[in-house]
């Protein structure tokens, strides 16, 4: 199934703010996100109708597998860019935003290359020689 990318922001903030805080709620996305609570409510009902989140009798929600397997993907993709961009020499704020914006349209080929990459910068920068 086709995920647009404003799906896959929703999903990595769930996530990401499920790892800080516990319990999420829709004010939460809100507050994380800057986007209004009606925008937050239509996209979480979409999420929910769709298998991607289940919300409980208080409001939390909770990734289901299929909302969980993308905001991983997503997130994983999102700590890899910034971590390169930042190798690069680009200050940590402005690297998570461009990670941002690149986490959703670069192929796996080219994730890959920046993967080696980086391990590559890593290993050479730790080395005593």
């Amino acid at each position: 199934m086709q995920i647009h990318q404003s799906a896959e922001d929703y999903l990595e903030t769930i996530l990401m703010l499920t790892q800080r805080m516990g319990k999420v709620r829709s004010i939460d996305v809100v507050n994380e996100l800057g986007f209004t609570k009606a925008s937050v409510s239509i996209a979480m009902k979409k999420l929910r109708e769709n298998g991607y989140i289940a919300v409980d009798g208080e409001g939390n929600l909770t990734l289901l597998e299929p909302g969980r397997e993308i905001a991983e993907r997503i997130y994983s993709r999102h700590r890899l860019l910034t971590h390169f961009f930042m190798q690069l020499g680009v200050d940590e704020k402005t690297a998570a935003e461009d990670a941002c914006k690149a986490e959703h349209i670069l192929s796996e080929q080219t994730l890959e290359k920046i993967r080696e990459s980086a391990l590559r910068a890593d290993a050479e920068q730790n080395d005593p020689e």
